[in-house]
């Protein structure tokens, strides 16, 4: 948790110093300053152009074209939402105050999770605890539990319910299909009750210079063990194209715990931690900085 910490709190702090940049005298609703601005600011911090393949100054002639000193304000978002959405990252937002935009991941296979199967053919009694719809199957030997988001939270007691209901089964499965993400620090909350060791699972880069290959050295991402209730059989992890973002990371994760298996299709990518800022005009944007690395230093964002 310390280490996702060492993470997050940075992020959170250069949003917060970016939003109080402008002075009131500096505000300006002129399209092409706005434009100017925001382009350079993803050109400077961006992390994936390489990765992705991205021509960011194709982008800017297609894009600032599109404008004049006259462009209105609808006219501007729509212009600037679709440059972002040319980055190909579901961690990117432009908000204004009448609209949001976003960059919606196409599903590249069909959703293959379908609650009422499960319950009407595995799991008749389908237990709800907080977050987690868990269950027994095959003759009680396998436990089974369903974590629909990483928005949702739960307690530390109500994680060790599950698992200790689950103590005497020969394996777990832990369903993430079609989880689109959401906390990251409840990655580290599940899986440390999954070791009995501290363990590296995981590293962390960020974009540090103005070109756009250039990053921070690696920022080592642990795992530490839970004092408490811990799982530590087999545990097959099911994912999807729509396992995204956090559920991404905790993939990427796992691959650093031996009793882990990933059973599905790729996931759906995503993986940098987010920076924000403001532009002249007021207006609040959000992309990806950083990139997350497996210990072979693969990073699974764009492909999943």
């Amino acid at each position: 948790m310390i280490r996702l910490l060492a993470f997050l709190l940075p992020v959170v702090f250069m949003f917060s110093c970016e939003k109080i940049m402008f002075a009131p005298d500096q505000a300006s609703r002129n399209a092409l300053v706005n434009f100017d601005y925001l382009w350079n600011e993803v050109d400077k911090k961006y992390s994936y152009f390489e990765l992705k393949n991205i021509n960011w100054n194709t982008i800017k002639d297609t894009y600032r074209s599109k404008l004049n000193e006259n462009s209105t304000d609808q006219e501007l978002f729509d212009v600037l939402a679709k440059m972002l959405n040319e980055l190909r990252d579901d961690h990117t937002n432009l908000v204004s105050p009448f609209n949001i935009s976003s960059y919606n991941v196409a599903l590249k296979s069909k959703e293959n999770y379908r609650q009422r199967t499960i319950t009407e053919y595995y799991i008749p009694d389908m237990w709800q605890t907080s977050a987690f719809s868990h269950g027994f199957v095959d003759n009680n030997k396998i436990g089974y539990v369903r974590y629909e988001s990483f928005m949702s939270e739960f307690t530390d007691d109500e994680l060790d319910f599950v698992l200790k209901r689950y103590q005497n089964t020969k394996g777990l499965i832990l369903d993430l299909r079609q989880n689109g993400g959401g906390n990251l620090f409840n990655i580290p909350k599940i899986l440390s009750r999954f070791t009995e060791t501290k363990i590296l699972a995981a590293y962390n880069i960020t974009r540090n210079g103005a070109k756009h290959n250039e990053f921070s050295s690696r920022e080592n991402f642990y795992i530490t063990p839970y004092s408490g209730e811990k799982y530590l059989k087999p545990v097959a992890v099911l994912i999807d194209r729509g396992s995204y973002s956090a559920t991404t990371f905790f993939s990427l994760v796992t691959k650093a715990f031996p009793q882990f298996t990933l059973i599905g299709d790729t996931t759906g990518g995503g993986g940098g931690l987010p920076n924000g800022g403001q532009l002249p005009n007021g207006w609040t944007y959000r992309f990806s900085i950083s990139q997350l690395l497996d210990l072979n230093g693969n990073n699974f964002a764009e492909t999943g």
